[in-house]
Protein backbone atom coordinates (compact mmCIF):
# COMPACT_ATOMS: atom_id res chain seq x y z
CA UNK A 1 0.00 0.00 0.00
CA UNK A 2 1.40 3.51 -1.17
CA UNK A 3 1.84 5.92 2.02
CA UNK A 4 1.50 8.81 0.02
CA UNK A 5 -1.82 10.10 1.39
CA UNK A 6 -5.20 10.82 -0.64
CA UNK A 7 -6.47 14.10 -1.52
CA UNK A 8 -9.12 13.59 0.56
CA UNK A 9 -7.10 12.69 3.67
CA UNK A 10 -4.77 15.71 2.37
CA UNK A 11 -7.86 18.12 2.30
CA UNK A 12 -9.80 17.10 5.36
CA UNK A 13 -6.18 17.82 6.96
CA UNK A 14 -5.88 20.67 6.28
CA UNK A 15 -9.33 21.55 6.59
CA UNK A 16 -9.16 21.00 10.10
CA UNK A 17 -5.71 23.58 10.47
CA UNK A 18 -7.67 25.98 8.51
CA UNK A 19 -11.06 25.97 10.52
CA UNK A 20 -8.38 26.58 13.52
CA UNK A 21 -7.59 29.29 12.05
CA UNK A 22 -10.51 30.76 11.27
CA UNK A 23 -11.63 30.25 14.80
CA UNK A 24 -9.03 32.33 15.64
CA UNK A 25 -10.03 35.29 13.88
CA UNK A 26 -13.54 34.95 15.02
CA UNK A 27 -12.41 35.20 18.31
CA UNK A 28 -9.79 38.11 17.69
CA UNK A 29 -13.16 40.43 15.86
CA UNK A 30 -14.59 39.83 19.04
CA UNK A 31 -12.01 40.71 21.65
CA UNK A 32 -11.59 44.19 19.44
CA UNK A 33 -15.41 44.62 19.90
CA UNK A 34 -16.48 45.99 16.70
CA UNK A 35 -18.37 43.30 15.24
CA UNK A 36 -18.78 45.10 11.73
CA UNK A 37 -22.38 43.74 11.69
CA UNK A 38 -24.76 44.20 8.62
CA UNK A 39 -28.05 42.98 7.82
CA UNK A 40 -28.61 40.46 4.60
CA UNK A 41 -32.11 38.82 3.79
CA UNK A 42 -33.67 40.18 6.76
CA UNK A 43 -33.16 41.22 10.15
CA UNK A 44 -32.47 38.07 11.98
CA UNK A 45 -29.43 37.17 9.11
CA UNK A 46 -26.72 38.94 9.90
CA UNK A 47 -23.23 39.27 8.42
CA UNK A 48 -20.28 40.23 10.68
CA UNK A 49 -16.26 41.15 10.27
CA UNK A 50 -15.60 37.59 11.55
CA UNK A 51 -17.61 36.50 8.94
CA UNK A 52 -16.25 37.81 6.16
CA UNK A 53 -12.77 37.75 7.66
CA UNK A 54 -13.25 33.43 8.39
CA UNK A 55 -14.44 33.48 4.74
CA UNK A 56 -11.57 34.65 3.06
CA UNK A 57 -9.16 32.80 5.36
CA UNK A 58 -11.03 29.58 4.49
CA UNK A 59 -11.59 30.61 0.83
CA UNK A 60 -7.66 31.80 0.04
CA UNK A 61 -6.37 29.06 2.06
CA UNK A 62 -8.28 26.02 0.15
CA UNK A 63 -7.79 27.81 -3.14
CA UNK A 64 -3.97 27.86 -2.60
CA UNK A 65 -3.23 24.55 -2.08
CA UNK A 66 -6.45 22.81 -4.29
CA UNK A 67 -6.80 25.27 -6.64
CA UNK A 68 -9.69 22.70 -8.61
CA UNK A 69 -11.86 22.08 -6.21
CA UNK A 70 -15.50 24.19 -5.96
CA UNK A 71 -15.78 26.36 -3.40
CA UNK A 72 -19.41 27.92 -2.47
CA UNK A 73 -19.40 29.71 0.50
CA UNK A 74 -22.29 31.49 2.89
CA UNK A 75 -20.52 34.93 2.71
CA UNK A 76 -20.17 34.82 -1.32
CA UNK A 77 -19.00 37.91 -2.53
CA UNK A 78 -15.62 36.55 -1.25
CA UNK A 79 -15.39 33.71 -2.90
CA UNK A 80 -12.59 33.14 -5.31
CA UNK A 81 -11.51 36.48 -4.03
CA UNK A 82 -7.56 36.67 -2.51
CA UNK A 83 -6.53 38.65 -0.07
CA UNK A 84 -7.16 36.30 2.84
CA UNK A 85 -4.76 35.16 5.20
CA UNK A 86 -3.35 32.13 4.03
CA UNK A 87 -2.81 29.17 6.70
CA UNK A 88 0.41 27.70 6.81
CA UNK A 89 -0.58 23.81 6.48
CA UNK A 90 2.60 22.98 7.08
CA UNK A 91 1.55 22.83 10.53
CA UNK A 92 -1.12 20.53 10.37
CA UNK A 93 -1.92 18.98 13.69
CA UNK A 94 -1.98 14.79 12.89
CA UNK A 95 -5.13 14.09 12.86
CA UNK A 96 -6.63 10.73 12.00
CA UNK A 97 -8.89 10.02 9.21
CA UNK A 98 -9.91 6.91 7.88
CA UNK A 99 -10.36 6.94 3.79
CA UNK A 100 -13.10 4.39 2.54
CA UNK A 101 -11.77 2.77 -0.79
CA UNK A 102 -14.37 4.64 -3.07
CA UNK A 103 -12.92 7.71 -2.36
CA UNK A 104 -9.28 7.36 -2.32
CA UNK A 105 -8.71 8.27 -6.20
CA UNK A 106 -11.06 11.57 -6.47
CA UNK A 107 -9.50 14.36 -7.92
CA UNK A 108 -9.64 17.79 -7.35
CA UNK A 109 -12.43 18.82 -9.67
CA UNK A 110 -14.83 16.30 -8.26
CA UNK A 111 -14.93 17.97 -5.30
CA UNK A 112 -17.10 20.32 -3.95
CA UNK A 113 -16.72 22.57 -0.55
CA UNK A 114 -19.30 24.11 1.55
CA UNK A 115 -18.38 27.15 3.56
CA UNK A 116 -20.13 28.28 6.72
CA UNK A 117 -17.08 30.39 8.40
CA UNK A 118 -19.82 31.20 11.35
CA UNK A 119 -22.33 29.57 12.14
CA UNK A 120 -24.66 30.87 14.31
CA UNK A 121 -24.06 34.20 13.71
CA UNK A 122 -26.71 35.60 15.41
CA UNK A 123 -26.13 33.81 18.93
CA UNK A 124 -22.40 35.39 18.03
CA UNK A 125 -23.65 39.10 18.25
CA UNK A 126 -25.84 38.17 21.31
CA UNK A 127 -22.85 36.50 23.34
CA UNK A 128 -23.94 32.67 22.98
CA UNK A 129 -20.64 31.95 22.20
CA UNK A 130 -21.13 28.11 22.31
CA UNK A 131 -23.34 27.97 19.61
CA UNK A 132 -21.16 28.99 16.93
CA UNK A 133 -19.26 27.07 15.01
CA UNK A 134 -17.09 26.77 11.23
CA UNK A 135 -18.33 24.67 9.26
CA UNK A 136 -15.96 22.70 6.03
CA UNK A 137 -18.51 20.46 4.22
CA UNK A 138 -16.52 18.13 1.27
CA UNK A 139 -19.11 16.53 -1.46
CA UNK A 140 -18.19 14.39 -4.53
CA UNK A 141 -20.62 13.38 -6.72
CA UNK A 142 -23.29 15.64 -5.22
CA UNK A 143 -22.85 13.55 -1.74
CA UNK A 144 -21.88 14.97 1.58
CA UNK A 145 -18.79 12.72 2.10
CA UNK A 146 -16.66 14.13 4.99
CA UNK A 147 -16.63 17.32 7.21
CA UNK A 148 -15.54 19.53 9.83
CA UNK A 149 -16.75 21.37 12.65
CA UNK A 150 -14.66 23.64 14.78
CA UNK A 151 -16.14 25.04 17.81
CA UNK A 152 -14.05 28.04 18.61
CA UNK A 153 -15.37 28.73 21.83
CA UNK A 154 -15.95 25.47 23.17
CA UNK A 155 -15.07 25.20 27.09
CA UNK A 156 -15.55 29.11 27.48
CA UNK A 157 -17.53 28.65 30.25
CA UNK A 158 -14.80 26.81 32.34
CA UNK A 159 -11.76 28.87 32.69
CA UNK A 160 -8.45 26.80 32.92
CA UNK A 161 -9.54 24.34 30.25
CA UNK A 162 -8.64 24.19 26.72
CA UNK A 163 -10.26 26.67 24.69
CA UNK A 164 -11.79 25.38 21.35
CA UNK A 165 -11.98 22.20 19.57
CA UNK A 166 -12.49 20.63 16.17
CA UNK A 167 -14.03 17.41 14.70
CA UNK A 168 -13.62 15.47 11.52
CA UNK A 169 -15.29 12.55 10.02
CA UNK A 170 -15.43 10.78 6.81
CA UNK A 171 -18.87 9.04 5.66
CA UNK A 172 -17.72 5.15 5.85
CA UNK A 173 -14.66 5.94 8.06
CA UNK A 174 -14.13 7.11 11.62
CA UNK A 175 -15.33 11.25 13.76
CA UNK A 176 -12.15 12.49 15.55
CA UNK A 177 -11.76 15.14 17.74
CA UNK A 178 -14.67 14.04 20.31
CA UNK A 179 -16.42 10.93 22.27
CA UNK A 180 -19.53 10.25 20.72
CA UNK A 181 -21.98 9.48 22.83
CA UNK A 182 -25.65 8.04 23.28
CA UNK A 183 -28.81 10.24 23.96
CA UNK A 184 -30.73 9.25 27.32
CA UNK A 185 -33.19 6.04 27.27
CA UNK A 186 -35.67 7.07 29.33
CA UNK A 187 -36.81 10.55 27.64
CA UNK A 188 -37.12 12.20 23.83
CA UNK A 189 -35.17 15.26 23.60
CA UNK A 190 -35.58 17.41 20.03
CA UNK A 191 -32.96 20.72 19.02
CA UNK A 192 -34.69 22.93 16.94
CA UNK A 193 -34.68 26.25 15.88
CA UNK A 194 -33.82 29.25 18.81
CA UNK A 195 -34.69 32.28 16.44
CA UNK A 196 -37.05 30.84 13.71
CA UNK A 197 -40.11 29.13 14.80
CA UNK A 198 -43.12 29.24 13.12
CA UNK A 199 -46.54 27.45 13.48
CA UNK A 200 -45.06 24.71 11.03
CA UNK A 201 -42.05 24.36 12.84
CA UNK A 202 -43.45 23.55 16.14
CA UNK A 203 -46.10 21.33 14.45
CA UNK A 204 -43.34 19.27 13.10
CA UNK A 205 -41.72 19.31 16.71
CA UNK A 206 -45.49 18.43 18.55
CA UNK A 207 -45.88 15.57 16.22
CA UNK A 208 -42.64 13.43 17.14
CA UNK A 209 -43.66 13.91 20.98
CA UNK A 210 -40.76 15.18 22.49
CA UNK A 211 -40.19 15.50 26.71
CA UNK A 212 -37.67 18.40 25.96
CA UNK A 213 -37.26 21.03 23.08
CA UNK A 214 -33.78 22.48 23.20
CA UNK A 215 -33.97 25.69 20.90
CA UNK A 216 -30.42 26.77 20.32
CA UNK A 217 -28.78 28.79 17.25
CA UNK A 218 -26.59 27.39 14.43
CA UNK A 219 -27.17 23.91 12.67
CA UNK A 220 -23.67 22.56 13.34
CA UNK A 221 -24.15 23.46 17.02
CA UNK A 222 -28.06 21.17 16.41
CA UNK A 223 -26.18 18.38 15.32
CA UNK A 224 -23.00 18.55 17.77
CA UNK A 225 -25.93 17.90 20.12
CA UNK A 226 -26.65 14.71 18.42
CA UNK A 227 -23.10 13.88 18.89
CA UNK A 228 -22.72 14.57 22.17
CA UNK A 229 -25.70 12.46 23.60
CA UNK A 230 -27.49 16.01 24.28
CA UNK A 231 -30.31 15.23 22.18
CA UNK A 232 -32.07 12.90 19.90
CA UNK A 233 -33.01 14.45 16.94
CA UNK A 234 -32.80 17.94 15.28
CA UNK A 235 -36.06 18.50 13.48
CA UNK A 236 -36.41 22.02 11.64
CA UNK A 237 -39.37 22.23 9.03
CA UNK A 238 -38.53 25.35 7.33
CA UNK A 239 -36.74 25.91 4.61
CA UNK A 240 -34.16 28.73 6.84
CA UNK A 241 -31.11 26.62 6.03
CA UNK A 242 -28.42 26.45 2.97
CA UNK A 243 -25.91 23.99 1.79
CA UNK A 244 -23.20 25.33 3.96
CA UNK A 245 -25.00 24.42 7.05
CA UNK A 246 -25.30 21.27 6.38
CA UNK A 247 -22.76 19.62 4.33
CA UNK A 248 -20.19 19.52 7.25
CA UNK A 249 -22.58 18.40 10.26
CA UNK A 250 -24.28 15.80 7.40
CA UNK A 251 -21.05 14.09 6.74
CA UNK A 252 -19.95 13.65 10.33
CA UNK A 253 -23.12 12.60 12.05
CA UNK A 254 -23.31 9.79 9.34
CA UNK A 255 -19.56 9.25 9.73
CA UNK A 256 -21.14 8.32 13.57
CA UNK A 257 -23.80 6.30 12.62
CA UNK A 258 -26.22 9.00 12.42
CA UNK A 259 -28.37 10.64 9.65
CA UNK A 260 -29.26 13.80 8.24
CA UNK A 261 -31.96 14.21 5.22
CA UNK A 262 -34.50 16.91 4.41
CA UNK A 263 -38.02 16.80 6.69
CA UNK A 264 -39.86 14.03 4.44
CA UNK A 265 -36.71 11.69 5.03
CA UNK A 266 -34.98 12.88 1.12
CA UNK A 267 -31.58 13.31 0.54
CA UNK A 268 -30.05 16.77 0.54
CA UNK A 269 -28.29 17.67 -2.84
CA UNK A 270 -24.73 18.70 -2.51
CA UNK A 271 -23.41 18.97 -6.55
CA UNK A 272 -22.01 22.60 -7.16
CA UNK A 273 -25.37 22.86 -9.45
CA UNK A 274 -27.56 22.34 -6.37
CA UNK A 275 -29.78 24.98 -4.99
CA UNK A 276 -28.24 26.63 -2.03
CA UNK A 277 -31.66 26.79 -0.20
CA UNK A 278 -32.82 23.28 2.22
CA UNK A 279 -36.36 24.20 0.57
CA UNK A 280 -37.97 20.76 2.39
CA UNK A 281 -36.09 22.07 5.75
CA UNK A 282 -34.16 19.24 7.76
CA UNK A 283 -34.52 16.48 9.97
CA UNK A 284 -31.06 14.59 11.82
CA UNK A 285 -30.99 11.96 13.94
CA UNK A 286 -28.25 10.47 16.21
CA UNK A 287 -26.91 6.96 16.08
CA UNK A 288 -29.25 4.29 16.81
CA UNK A 289 -32.47 6.19 16.30
CA UNK A 290 -34.92 5.11 13.39
CA UNK A 291 -34.53 8.12 10.79
CA UNK A 292 -37.44 7.02 8.69
CA UNK A 293 -40.06 6.17 10.97
CA UNK A 294 -39.53 10.10 12.28
CA UNK A 295 -39.38 11.53 8.95
CA UNK A 296 -43.12 9.18 8.80
CA UNK A 297 -44.51 11.17 11.85
CA UNK A 298 -44.12 14.46 10.76
CA UNK A 299 -47.29 15.22 9.47
CA UNK A 300 -48.34 15.38 5.39
CA UNK A 301 -49.56 19.16 6.00
CA UNK A 302 -45.75 20.42 7.24
CA UNK A 303 -44.43 18.43 4.35
CA UNK A 304 -46.65 19.67 1.90
CA UNK A 305 -46.02 23.25 3.51
CA UNK A 306 -42.52 23.11 2.62
CA UNK A 307 -42.10 24.10 -1.47
CA UNK A 308 -39.52 22.12 -3.20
Amino acid sequence: MSSQKSLLERLVSSSVTIANAAGEIICDVMKKGDLGIVQKEHLKDLQTEADREAQLCIVSSLNKYFPNITIIGEEDETVGSTGGKIVDISRDTPVNITVPDNYCNINEKEVVVWVDPLDGTSEYTQGLLDHVTVLIGIAVNGKAIAGVIHQPYFNYKNPGNKLGRTIWGVVGGVVGGMEIKSPPVDRYIVATTRSHASSTVNEAISSVSPDEVLRVGGSGHKVMLLLEGLAHSYVFASPGTKKWDTCAPQAILEAAGGSLTDICGEILPYAASAPHRNSKGVLATAAGQDHLALAAKIPQQVKDNLIA
